[in-house]
């Protein structure tokens, strides 16, 4: 007989560190992890959204949840990656790429394992997370993405995007002189 994480009433969860801290987010959630590149900024972002990135012809925002949480932009390493994660946007999933300064692994956690958020001792709001999650003798942070960015914040940002996207980008011409980089 096999066991899977549903009969034994277990979750995934990618674990991944920001700021010093190791976060979680639902396997569920996460799309895809890429290398970091350096991303197209945009005019009037907020300062959390890095900029855009082009994942396969579609422009996605590029959100650095150290910044939006206040714990201080974090210097890009070789283990920094952008986590591509589905989010709600007015009842409709968007994809949203995160900057993790690493990425650690799968992580199961049964429901016993997971405590309810505190109402203190984080660096960041309660509301922004599903709960703690025991790993051992350590914590880790899960976090609740759908609220973490919320649908107003991405409706800004989307919006942002489609106005200033032709603002950011260089004439054609220009690119085909450049060879595309920069």
């Amino acid at each position: 007989m096999s066991t899977t994480t549903e009969a034994i009433g277990q979750e995934q969860y990618l674990t991944f560190s920001l700021a010093d801290e190791v976060y979680a987010v639902e396997i569920l959630k996460v799309r895809e992890i890429l290398e970091y590149q350096p991303v197209t900024v945009v005019p009037r972002m907020p300062p959390w959204i890095r900029g855009v990135t082009n994942v396969r012809g579609n422009v996605v925002p590029v959100a650095d949840l150290a910044v939006k949480f206040n714990l201080g932009e974090r210097e890009v390493t070789k283990r920094t990656c952008i986590l591509l994660v589905d989010t709600l946007l007015e009842e409709q999933q968007i994809v949203v790429g995160l900057v993790a300064d690493s990425v650690y692994q799968v992580t199961e956690l049964a429901p016993d394992e997971i405590e309810p958020p505190p109402s203190f001792g984080t660096r960041i709001r309660p509301d922004d997370l599903l709960g703690m999650g025991k790993l051992g003798d350590s914590l880790l942070l899960i976090l609740d993405i759908d609220r973490a960015l919320t649908s107003s914040e991405l409706a800004e940002v989307e919006a942002l995007i489609g106005d200033g996207a032709e603002e950011a980008a260089p004439p054609a011409d220009q690119e085909a002189e450049d060879g595309g980089t920069e």
